[in-house]
């Protein structure tokens, strides 16, 4: 009940509005549906569009009376405040069987049903790392699901802005059939940025797909787009040339050892897109794609490369060898590279010199991320380089690794290398090298 002449309520009843949804903002709803019961003032301020506008909706994998409240929540929340919706994430963490992908399927029926009806301001949905190809599955919910989206993506097309599906894992028909839907009736959609890294299941040659290119021809002003190399052809620069190259200006490109990478892409094509979009950056992210002749049939010169990872994962392949890679392919790219991460199994190959060497070439190089096996002077070097300005890195991580489980000589000899340089590492550097047993 409301009391105003309660000296220990009066300050908070005077508190602007501005100031109580900022207060409000903080708040779980748990502890908002309490103070939305204090007064009033307080259970207007609740329903304020602004406290509602970003969602983040999380559904655990595994059975308990807890997460099944999570389920509950979700849709009482939409039914309340889904009209206020702008961002919406939605996470499903490790499904453990057909049951929970049965119930969140139901659920996300509802939840989308409702939120299709009620709200015209969302443009950003994000639902990542589905894995719809996993047993837990089953085909008749997973069909219902990829339905329930895509009637709801034709319904928000117009709106959305942003999509991430990174990890649906569906196949060709079902993913064009999902991306077809944000054209729905127009015949074209102005989303301006798509995530579908791992959106189509594996061993899929995209590449050679009219279906997809028909697709990705009605997305008209794409600025950034992150997929897979298995979606890349001639036939897909032509397309983004032809339609978004006014507003492109990242290509987030994943090349995975399981994914079809064989495909002839010319050099031209990148060379007609870097010219119709100046803005354009590509990243590469390599997963146990190391071998240089796969490599080289990717990074050609003329891609505009600001950002490369390199990931073996820890397998170690006596027939791929790191150097030629160092030394021939990477320095193609010295005056635009701007970021570079090796996380690489290289037990049997010394880099130090070769990487110090293309450390120094990459004259706009400012980020500086290395898992391999190194000796602990190639810190010295590179910091004694960095002091005297022949490279303008600002971050360096290190991982060192080493086949020997006792490191303390190595951490001793690090701790040393870091009172010789701590003036420039604490002003001027994100830094942090540690050494890790390999054994």
């Amino acid at each position: 009940m409301e009391d105003d002449s309660d000296p220990e309520q009066s300050c908070w009843a005077g508190l602007p509005d501005v100031c109580l949804r900022h207060v409000f903002h903080w708040l779980d709803d748990r502890d908002r549906s309490r103070a939305a019961l204090v007064c009033k003032k307080w259970s207007r301020a609740m329903y304020s569009g602004s406290l509602w506008r970003t969602r983040t909706i999380t559904f655990n994998g595994r059975p308990s009376r807890a997460h099944t409240f999570e389920f509950e929540t979700a849709l009482w929340y939409v039914k309340k405040f889904g009209k206020y919706l702008e961002h919406l994430e939605i996470k499903l963490l490790n499904p453990y069987n057909a049951v929970l992908t049965r119930k969140f399927q139901v659920t996300m029926r509802g939840l989308l049903s409702h939120l299709g009806k009620c709200n015209s301001r969302l443009v950003s949905l994000s639902i990542q790392h589905l894995e719809l190809d996993r047993m837990v599955w089953k085909s008749m919910v997973r069909a219902q699901f990829i339905k329930n989206l895509g009637t709801f993506l034709k319904r928000m097309g117009k709106h959305l802005d942003y999509l991430n599906l990174k990890g649906a894992r569906v196949t060709l028909e079902e993913g064009c059939e999902l991306l077809n839907s944000l054209s729905y009736l127009r015949n074209k959609t102005f989303i301006s940025e798509v995530n579908i890294e791992d959106f189509f299941s594996l061993h899929l040659p995209i590449y050679s797909s009219t279906l997809f290119h028909q697709v990705v021809s009605k997305f008209q002003s794409l600025v950034i787009l992150t997929f897979n190399y298995n979606c890349i052809s001639d036939e897909l620069l032509d397309i983004l040339c032809k339609h978004s190259a006014h507003s492109l200006c990242t290509l987030n490109i994943k090349c995975h050892i399981h994914d079809p990478h064989g495909q002839v892409v010319w050099g031209m094509s990148w060379t007609n897109l870097a010219r119709r979009a100046p803005q354009l950056n590509v990243n590469f992210f390599f997963e146990r794609v190391m071998k240089h002749d796969h490599l080289a049939r990717i990074l050609l010169v003329e891609i505009p490369i600001r950002s490369i990872s390199l990931r073996s994962c820890y397998f170690s392949d006596p027939d791929w060898t790191m150097r030629p890679t160092l030394v021939n392919l990477l320095p193609a790219y010295r005056h635009v590279l701007q970021k570079l991460t090796l996380e690489v199994n290289n037990d049997h190959e010394l880099l130090d010199d070769e990487l110090l060497q293309l450390i120094l070439s990459c004259k706009r190089l400012f980020f500086l991320k290395v898992w391999a096996f190194l000796s602990i002077t190639f810190m010295e070097k590179l910091l004694q380089n960095r002091s005297e300005k022949k490279c303008i890195l600002t971050t360096i991580k290190v991982r060192i690794y080493t086949a020997r489980h006792e490191t303390s000589e190595e951490d001793r000899l690090l701790r040393d290398i870091y009172k010789k340089f701590k003036y420039l590492i604490d002003s001027e550097l994100n830094y942090f090298v540690i050494t890790y047993p390999m054994v």
